[in-house]
């Protein structure tokens, strides 16, 4: 869209150059000055677009890694409750264990 702009800008230029000068010079040296800034900002515009396509797969990148340390943290919370549970139950196991223990206990003493 700028190089549009600056070609009409150069273009205009050049027709009112022509419309009222006879010496062409610095008029030729004026285009030629806008050539290069184009030339310029083509360039610069190139490094821009490959810097930013660049971050973008960066960024993608980044998101699909966090996509699976989320899931990796998924599953170990799931782990993590499965051996809960499974103490839990174990606890359970062993405080009925003591407790027939302590009533066996009770019964012998008491005889």
């Amino acid at each position: 869209m700028n190089k549009t702009i600056v070609v009409k800008l150069v273009a205009a230029a050049a027709v009112m150059g022509l419309a009222g000068c006879t010496d062409l010079k610095p008029l030729q040296a004026e285009v030629d000055g806008l050539k290069t800034q184009i030339a310029s900002l083509q360039t610069d515009v190139t490094a821009a677009k490959a810097s930013a396509d660049a971050a973008s797969r960066a960024a993608s990148a980044a998101q699909s890694s966090a996509n699976q340390a989320a899931q990796a943290a998924s599953g170990a919370q799931s782990t993590a409750n499965q051996a809960l549970s499974a103490a839990q139950a174990a606890q359970s196991s062993v405080d009925a264990t003591n407790e027939k223990i302590d009533r066996m206990f009770k019964k012998s003493v008491s005889k």
